[in-house]
């Protein structure tokens, strides 16, 4: 993804991610969706991140 632009209001720290600054833990998205896998989430663990695009090249 060309011409990053960091949103201050979406802290990130997941490097795996195309969206993420790679040199800040930052989004570059305007917005994230964020979802849960489980029935009744409870914890902070069951959420996810429905925004998540693995970054090409990266991480086997």
């Amino acid at each position: 993804m060309e011409n990053k632009k960091k949103n201050s209001n979406i802290h990130c720290t997941v490097k795996q991610c195309e969206y993420n600054m790679g040199t800040e833990d930052y989004c570059s998205l305007d917005m994230v969706k964020i979802g849960t896998h489980e029935a009744n989430p409870t914890v902070p663990e069951c959420t996810d991140c429905n925004s998540f695009v693995k970054r090409s090249g990266c991480c086997g």
